[in-house]
């Protein structure tokens, strides 16, 4: 079984995240979604829909799968990445 999981992995903008965000921050899509800023999710949700149906995404500089947060003045990078249950 596997699980989308985002975790926020940079912060590039000046500003301070209005949900509180931080780096190392991490959630489970199915049961941690709620919990993510709205801006971010919607940025998220169809690079989520994608891996969720075995489609494949492009691979950013680091060898993952990244994208921002759409507020200019934050500037969160999150990692979407597919994981097996059963590591963690």
């Amino acid at each position: 079984m596997e699980e989308i999981r985002i975790t926020l992995v940079e912060k590039i903008g000046k500003g301070g995240c209005h949900r509180g965000h931080k780096p190392g921050d991490r959630w489970d899509y199915e049961t941690a979604r709620g919990e993510l800023c709205p801006l971010a999710m919607h940025t998220l949700f169809p690079m989520i829909d994608i891996l969720k149906y075995g489609g494949k995404l492009p691979v950013s500089r680091a060898g993952d799968h990244r994208f921002c947060c759409p507020d200019a003045d934050v500037i969160n990078v999150f990692r979407i990445e597919r994981v097996s249950k059963d590591k963690g």
